[in-house]
This record gives structure tokens, C-alpha cells and sequence, in this order.
């Protein structure tokens, strides 16, 4: 059974950072891609970041490029996404997403953590 665990959102000034971490238990962390997305209120979930499963490769919304960084650490079952320079617009619940490939793929959703930026 995987497990995704969040941490690390609050509430920041605008112009600040935070960091948010999705560790994940129960299966083997280099098999999954992961990602993160964000949901704020009476907007759909949207795409925010992804990485690879060996690292190599990550993609970004253009509305985070330049602001965010998602990171693997190489030895920690966690992902993490770096952000700053926010934004009252970076307002959100923020979701973590592993992916194993397969035919269908499965994803496995962490609970949310919420991120508020203050102007």
C-alpha cells in the first residue's frame, strides 16, 4: 500500500518561500515518478511540477518556472518542491502525486497540504 505523506505548507508573505516535502512509504521510491499540483478554492486541480523517477528530468507550469524547484534527493524516499518568490496567486491546497507506469498507469494521491500567501 502506498502512503504519501505531506508537510510544509502555511501561510507566507507574499515575496516568500516554502518548502513542501511528500515522503512515501510503503513501496519502493524509485520506481515512481512523482509530481506536484495544486487546487485552489473553486478552481480545478492544476499541474504544478514533475520529476523523473531517476531525477533526470522535470517539467513545470509556466506560472512556477524560475520560482519553483522540484528535487529527489538521492537515499530520501521524499520529494520536495522549493518555492519561492510567491504570490497571493500561489494560493492553494497543495497535492503530491507518485505515478507508477504500467498499462494503465497508477497514480496515488497525498492528502494536501495548504499553502496561503499573504499580500
Amino acid at each position: 500500500q502506498v502512503q504519501l505523506v505531506e508537510s510544509g505548507g502555511g501561510l507566507v508573505q507574499a515575496g516568500g518561500s516554502l518548502r513542501l516535502s511528500c515522503e512515501l512509504k510503503g513501496r519502493t521510491f524509485a520506481t515512481y515518478a512523482m509530481g506536484w499540483f495544486r487546487q485552489a478554492p473553486g478552481k480545478e486541480r492544476e499541474f504544478v511540477a514533475a520529476i523523473s523517477r531517476g531525477g533526470a528530468t522535470t517539467n513545470y507550469a509556466d506560472s512556477v518556472k524560475g520560482r519553483f524547484t522540484i528535487s529527489r534527493p538521492d537515499a530520501k524516499d521524499t520529494v520536495y518542491l522549493q518555492m519561492n518568490s510567491l504570490t497571493p496567486e500561489d494560493t492553494a491546497v497543495y497535492y503530491c502525486k507518485a505515478r507508477v507506469a504500467g498499462d494503465p498507469d497508477v497514480d496515488y494521491w497525498g492528502q494536501g497540504t495548504q499553502v496561503t500567501v499573504s499580500s
